[in-house]
């Protein structure tokens, strides 16, 4: 079985880190360059950094901060919000992003998911997913939540895969910041149904919900904030209590 990855989630407006509940209700959590940091010393796998106001308000996500943020960690860093071109990407990259997660503009215009793919590959493209039920089904949301669309969780799922993605980030609107747990039936069907690696993002409150997440979800990495920036959890603990329950984790060399 491939190793499991925990992934701290640093979602910014006007240059904080901020975390709210059903993407509502936001609060400071802090610096990101300096939580950047933390989390690469203390055992996370991977970053995500999400512009959460990039899209919202028309405005490009900040490069000059992912340039600070890529140049204090050794592990890979994702960023998100506001991509809508291969040029987006393109900066990106350059200052130091291992990938980019792309969201809404994924869903008006499809076609650039095959257009990044040819131009970065596959291993550089994340889709976002932001979902939540309506009468029973998933539907996907956009403008970081506040836009709802007729669009299949699933369905869409499916395309994204088809045209070349690499990974798809699924957040449960529901499920986001309640630290009630994952969505994991959902994510059991996005994982079963899937080829590619399903990172699982919304409700994280305690370690067993990470050991929930991997193995009734069956997902390859799980996303959290709140119980990692409030330090609620601490990374490496948790990779030692999921390798425990025999999950298979990523190690560091010592713990610090």
């Amino acid at each position: 079985m491939l190793t499991k990855r925990i992934i701290p989630c640093l979602d910014i407006k006007n240059g904080r880190t901020v975390k709210g509940i059903n993407f509502l209700d936001l609060r400071d959590a802090g610096d990101p360059v300096e939580l950047a940091e933390i989390y690469a010393r203390t055992g996370a796998d991977e970053l995500v950094f999400l512009d959460i106001s990039a899209t919202e308000e028309r405005r490009k996500t900040l490069a000059d901060l992912v340039l600070r943020v890529a140049g204090k960690v050794n592990i890979p860093f994702t960023v998100g919000g506001g991509i809508s071109s291969v040029a987006d990407v393109d900066v990106l990259l350059q200052n130091g992003a291992d990938k980019v997660s792309i969201n809404s503009s994924a869903v008006k215009n499809p076609g650039l998911i095959n257009e990044l793919v040819a131009k970065f590959g596959s291993q550089c493209i994340v889709v976002a997913i932001d979902a939540k039920q309506i009468k029973g089904e998933w539907k996907v949301h956009l403008i970081g939540g506040k836009v709802p669309t007729e669009l299949d969780l699933f369905q869409w799922a499916e395309e994204v895969e088809q045209r070349g993605a690499g990974e798809i980030l699924f957040t449960s609107m529901d499920h986001d910041g309640t630290k009630d747990g994952f969505a994991n039936e959902a994510l059991a069907k996005l994982s079963t149904e899937r080829n590619i690696p399903i990172i699982a993002s919304g409700g994280a409150g305690n370690m067993q919900h990470f050991a929930d997440t991997f193995t009734a979800g069956k997902a390859d990495a799980a996303l959290a904030a709140s119980v990692f920036h409030f330090k609620e959890i601490a990374i490496w603990d948790l990779k030692e209590e999921l390798s425990k329950q025999g999950i298979p984790m990523r190690t560091m060399n010592s713990k610090q």
